[in-house]
């Protein structure tokens, strides 16, 4: 049987408020990083399949998926552009959502960047991707889920889901960037800036997308001709 010493048993007893303040300080300190790193809000509009504004005022862009595009001054609606946008508008909607954030806070339009979820814990990006109403966009340094979310754009795509359906083009030669996960024309100039051991070639837009890698944008605008329309 161990025999605890007086002068130990004071100094246990001294010792426990300080032990008690030092959790009290880690939940603490715990709680707020909880709180930076997620916040609740009520979604007031939805602009199209990939960003919202919240009742507060901020503009919030979905990380990781690149919805199509609707009417706006510089071009016509992309296909499935407001079929993207209306499943968006069904899911979130005057609704309460928990924005979840990555490394980056703002994009360089001052949009809020946010993984968007609702109270039953429904992954709204995921969804958009799910319904193949969007696709994966990698984006470092934000990579939180981007093995969740590139897993189900591959399952819409298997599946023929939205864009993906009646998916149709002829085999040419793209090549993607490794580093930034875009994929360019052959004959696009940043194609040839690429860093040799940095380069992956696909024969096809479809087999680009079921790696994680997406268009880019300067190069292949005409990707939303290919497949189904809305």
């Amino acid at each position: 049987m161990t025999v605890l010493h007086k002068s130990s048993f004071f100094n246990l007893q001294s010792s426990i408020p300080a032990l008690i303040a030092a959790l009290v300080i880690t939940t603490l300190t715990s709680s707020a990083a909880v709180s930076r790193a997620q916040s609740w809000h009520t979604v007031r509009w939805v602009n199209d399949g990939d960003t919202v504004v919240l009742t507060n005022g901020q503009r919030v862009r979905y990380i990781g998926i690149n919805a199509p595009e609707i009417d706006h001054e510089k071009q016509k609606a992309q296909p499935f552009g407001y079929a993207a946008r209306s499943f968006n508008k069904r899911m979130v909607l005057k609704q309460k959502i928990r924005l979840e954030f990555d490394r980056e806070r703002h994009d360089r339009y001052d949009r809020v960047l946010a993984y968007i979820f609702l109270p039953d814990n429904t992954f709204i990006n995921e969804r958009m991707l799910q319904k193949g109403l969007a696709f994966f966009l990698f984006h470092k340094p934000n990579q939180k889920y981007s093995r969740r979310l590139l897993k189900a754009q591959q399952e819409a795509m298997n599946a023929g889901n939205g864009l993906w359906k009646n998916w149709r083009e002829q085999k040419k030669r793209y090549i993607g960037n490794r580093n930034s996960r875009r994929f360019h024309k052959e004959s696009c100039a940043s194609a040839r800036k690429i860093k040799r051991r940095n380069r992956t070639h696909f024969s096809t837009k479809w087999d680009a997308f079921k790696a994680g890698f997406a268009p880019a944008g300067g190069c292949i605008r005409e990707f939303w001709s290919y497949g189904s329309r809305d």
